[in-house]
């Protein structure tokens, strides 16, 4: 298996919509593993394709708590067939906005279908962190990002700060360049 970079905002990258997978074959399983040691070593509770820089409809999550044995879901091609229709407040962050979160409104309860590692088709239902898990990542297939959901000002304000530690860190790894 193998880390993989995790593309951070802004980026254009991460507002392209990602192609549906023809089948799970051994290379997507691979990438599939790949992302969710990613997502381990991060640490994170979901991982989307496009956030790798892949534009393919494969997202990675685990919304397993602290002390429960780890549960990973691997899917392509998820889609959500049944949202309920009460909603609630999540505090939602993101691997690709880091040390940034805000509270986003989705349905609380979730059943989407999806093809898994092994190409089999599935359908699971999810409520709670497992549900906004899922919606969040699926918002990464269609190149929205969670920020997308809140006020434009307060959007403005988190990829600006994003912009500007991403230029210091550009000019920190210029500065550690030139004085090798």
């Amino acid at each position: 298996m193998a880390l993989l970079e995790i593309i951070t905002a802004p980026d254009p990258r991460l507002k392209k919509k990602a192609q549906p997978v023809e089948r799970v074959d051994a290379a997507t399983a691979k990438l599939m593993a790949d992302m969710l040691e990613t997502m381990y070593e991060a640490p994170g509770v979901g991982l989307a394709a496009p956030q790798i820089g892949v534009l393919k409809r494969i997202i990675v999550v685990d919304a397993a708590r602290d002390g429960a044995p780890p549960n990973p879901l691997r899917m392509a091609n998820p889609e959500v067939i049944w949202a309920s229709e009460e909603t609630k407040l999540h505090e939602e962050g993101c691997l690709s906005l880091p040390e940034e979160y805000e509270q986003v409104e989705r349905p609380d309860k979730i059943k989407v279908r999806y093809i898994d590692e092994n190409n089999e088709l599935r359908t699971i239902d999810a409520d709670g962190l497992l549900s906004v898990v899922i919606q969040h990542e699926m918002d990464h297939l269609e190149g929205t990002l969670f920020v997308d959901h809140i006020s434009s000002l307060k959007r403005n304000m988190i990829l600006r700060r994003l912009t500007k530690v991403k230029k210091i860190e550009k000019g920190n790894k210029r500065h550690a360049l030139e004085s090798a």
